[in-house]
């Protein structure tokens, strides 16, 4: 256990502004909120890796299957890789250079190769077997069994796809909605890359459109209920429409997105709820494009606006006493990153037309939607009752025993023998910090009164995700543009 005195990580605290002029320093919070992919990376990594006490691990991932699904991310706090959120991490991350990328300054390369990891991975996965998308390596009742680094893991390194007898529009529409946004992210910096992103987008598209169905229909256990589609797969095929058109152009997605008859009212944008984020993006047709023909996905983005407001007769957004907003008990979080991201984004559109909307009888502008969106980052840097980053290794006080396997247990370099399945446990029941920093690294977060109690067994709020990070790389490249802070 003296191996977890040493703590490892690409950061120094104690020596850092971390508010400048009055507001938190955003700029070091984007450079960190993007690091944190680095250490979440499997497969073999590369020679500029920067969080240095992760080495490679799944070098045989795919094998299973007589495949390569080497690389790519793990979710969250284990070793397994779901296609799902995972494609989902990499839209969110694309969206938000394509938004934002201009006020990311020197941070937008390091963006790019965090889109770049997730879609390398992702093009393996759709394009080894015709017919095929591979959605997932990795047993994650076997994984949750164990307490493992990933260097070391030996559990069973199960493949999962997805096929025409056995669909999955939800997982398929994501992986396309992936594809498409970042080949708009490397047209210009990678063209041939942009187009191999793009062609296989419109093949996993066609894939989503003509074998429609749950993926976890079909997948059950393996995916649930950690990743189960809930909301079904209609928001995929509208999102993955959408992503195509902006990508191409081409009328046929859009008249296919109108013909989906998407209209389900909702509060959430996830990684497994996208008909906010997609309303979103179609309706910056309306304000950057002047093209009245999508008011009514304009419409549909200003009644989720106005679900998410507080203090208005549509609100159906619960609040923290610190002003946090509130949608589930597990990895809150996740939805606020994720909101606000809309809240930020759909703010843009509307200043360049200089439009507003109301809710009720309450008028709402841009800068009503920017200062919540500020309100939730903000939080989640430590302006909060109990004056706490949830963002690893950012600010003076911030959660010390995340629930993460490769964090918590010794790294290679400190200890290079095996660390088995049950062994890994006695790093897990430890009340001391981890012993690797996993800088940048946002966790579920506090309950529905502010409180969060720093316990790595609690993973409904001390486990960071991608998705949770991925959405808020957008909101602080906007705030770095807005308060240069640099």
């Amino acid at each position: 256990m003296a191996a977890t005195k040493q703590r490892l990580g690409f950061l120094v605290v104690t020596c850092f502004l971390i508010r400048v002029h009055g507001h938190p320093n955003y700029a070091d919070a984007l450079r960190k909120s993007i690091l944190f992919f680095e250490g979440q990376r499997s497969g073999r990594l590369p020679g500029d890796q920067r969080i240095t006490w992760r080495s490679n691990s799944g070098l045989s991932d795919g094998s299973a299957a007589n495949v390569d699904l080497s690389g790519g991310y793990y979710d969250a706090g284990d070793n397994v890789k779901f296609g799902f959120p995972m494609a989902f991490t990499a839209t969110m991350l694309s969206w938000s250079v394509l938004e934002y990328g201009k006020r990311m300054g020197g941070e937008v390369g390091n963006a790019r190769a965090a889109i770049r990891w997730a879609t390398d991975y992702l093009l393996k996965a759709a394009t080894q077997t015709p017919g095929k998308l591979y959605v997932g390596v990795g047993d994650p009742d076997a994984d949750h069994r164990c307490w493992e680094r990933p260097e070391d893991m030996d559990t069973p390194r199960a493949v999962y796809s997805v096929s025409k007898t056995n669909p999955g529009s939800d997982v398929a529409g994501e992986t396309a909605a992936a594809l498409a946004a970042a080949s708009l992210v490397f047209r210009v910096t990678d063209r041939a890359y942009s187009r191999r992103l793009l062609a296989v987008a419109k093949t996993v598209m066609v894939f989503a459109m003509k074998y429609q169905g749950k993926y976890s229909d079909y997948l059950g256990s393996v995916v649930c209920p950690f990743y189960c589609s809930y909301s079904g797969y209609q928001d995929e095929l509208l999102w993955g429409a959408s992503w195509l058109f902006r990508a191409t152009n081409d009328a046929f997605y859009l008249n296919y997105l109108k013909s989906l008859g998407a209209n389900d009212n909702t509060d959430f944008f996830s990684w497994d709820n996208k008909f906010a984020g997609a309303r979103v993006l179609l309706s910056r047709r309306v304000h950057v494009d002047n093209n009245m023909s999508f008011v009514q996905f304009q419409q549909q983005a200003e009644d989720f606006m106005c679900r998410i407001l507080p203090n208005n007769p549509s609100s159906t957004t619960q609040y923290t006493p610190g002003g946090l907003m509130y949608k589930q008990s597990s990895a809150n979080l996740q939805y606020a990153t994720s909101i606000s991201f809309l809240l930020f984004t759909y703010s843009k559109y509307i200043a360049s037309s200089k439009h507003s909307f109301t809710c009720g009888n309450l008028l709402f502008t841009a800068s009503s939607l920017r200062s919540l969106a500020k309100k939730q980052v903000d939080y989640i840097l430590g302006e909060n009752p109990l004056k706490m980053s949830y963002m690893v290794g950012f600010g003076a006080r911030f959660p010390q025993k995340i629930h993460h396997r490769a964090a918590s247990l010794p790294s290679l370099a400190t200890y290079p023998g095996h660390v088995g399945c049950q062994a890994g446990f006695q790093y897990l029941d430890s009340s001391s910090p981890n012993p690797n920093i996993l800088t940048g690294a946002v966790v579920g977060g506090p309950d529905q009164i502010d409180a969060f109690t720093d316990d790595r067994k609690d993973f409904s709020h001390a486990e960071p995700a991608t998705y949770i990070n991925a959405p808020l790389v957008g909101s602080l490249a906007y705030l770095v543009g807005s308060y240069g802070n640099g």
